[in-house]
Formats: structure tokens, C-alpha cells, sequence
């Protein structure tokens, strides 16, 4: 499916529908009680204490992330010479998949406020960790996130063309 438009701006474009989507079901399921996992304020809070600052700079660095994710999957796709919803979903996983079990059980290493399991919270790193899974924000956490992701996924391998139309 093609819509006329330059590749990349069918890149920037589905990128942002699908960073969108996963967004609205992470953040819903913050809403519902889920889940406290809030990815776009633990990325503001890197950059500031002030935490309405924090989330609205998290926000748009999310997504930016987005897009620069939308690329590598794109890139995936291409070196494949295939695309399909189905193929972008399980791609969204196995991307869910690494976020929860390695990138946010890393995070209170580098992560400037947020506490580490081992040592609690100090006056300077008040955020608790996700722990494994990110079980530590919610019993939610991880099925959320992998939704959120698949979605993501799902989106763009439904959507973005390859090259030549194939």
C-alpha cells in the first residue's frame, strides 16, 4: 500500500500513527490502574527534576524515539524484501520483549533519578525501579507493554511500503 508520498514521509507519518497507538494503550493502561509504567516521564526525567517539565519533554523525546524506531523497522523490512501486519507484530514483541526484560531492569544504573533495587531511594533518586518485567509498576506492566508494542509493530508492517511498491 502506497499513498504518494515520499518514503520518508510515509516513514515519519505511519511512524507517529503507531507511535500514537501505543501510547494511547500504555497510558490507558496507567489510567486504569494497571500499570504505573509511564516511559515518556522516566525519559523527561532524565533531563529534569521538575516533574510536569519532565513529562511534556519526555512526551515529545518518546516520540522522537518513535520515529527513529519506525526507521529500524523499516530497515528490517527492507533487508528482508517483506513487510505484512503479522511480521511487524512480532517484531513489536520481540521489541517489547527486550524493553522489559533488559532495558528496564538497566535503567537504575544509568537513569540519574531513579533508585537502584540494591541501595533504595536517596534525596537525588526518588524514582522506583521497574524492576524485572517492570513488576514493580503494576501486575499490568508487562502485558500493556507488549500491547503497546505489538500494536506498534503491527502498524507499520501493515502500513509502510517498500521500496518500488513490493
Amino acid at each position: 500500500m502506497t499513498t504518494g508520498l515520499p518514503l520518508t514521509v510515509e516513514v515519519l507519518l505511519w511512524g507517529l500513527i503507531a507511535t500514537a497507538a501505543m501510547t494511547t494503550i500504555m497510558e490507558a493502561a496507567q489510567g486504569l490502574g494497571w500499570s504505573r509504567l509511564s516511559i515518556p516521564f522516566l525519559f523527561g526525567t532524565f533531563w529534569t527534576a521538575e516533574r510536569h517539565a519532565a513529562y511534556f519533554l519526555g512526551f515529545i523525546l518518546f516520540v522522537a524515539g518513535g520515529w527513529g524506531f519506525a526507521l529500524l523497522y523499516y530497515g528490517v523490512f527492507v533487508s528482508l524484501e517483506r513487510t505484512s501486519w503479522w511480521l511487524g507484530a512480532a517484531l513489536g514483541g520481540l521489541h517489547g520483549v527486550f524493553l522489559l526484560v533488559a532495558f528496564l531492569p538497566l535503567l537504575p544504573r544509568v537513569h540519574p533519578r531513579m533508585a537502584s533495587e540494591d541501595d533504595g531511594p536517596t534525596v537525588s533518586r526518588r524514582l522506583e525501579p521497574p524492576g524485572f518485567l517492570g513488576l514493580n509498576y503494576g501486575w499490568g506492566t508487562p502485558l500493556s507493554t507488549l500491547a503497546g508494542m505489538i500494536v506498534y509493530g503491527a502498524i507499520l508492517g501493515a502500513f509502510l511500503p517498500l521500496p518500488g511498491g513490493g
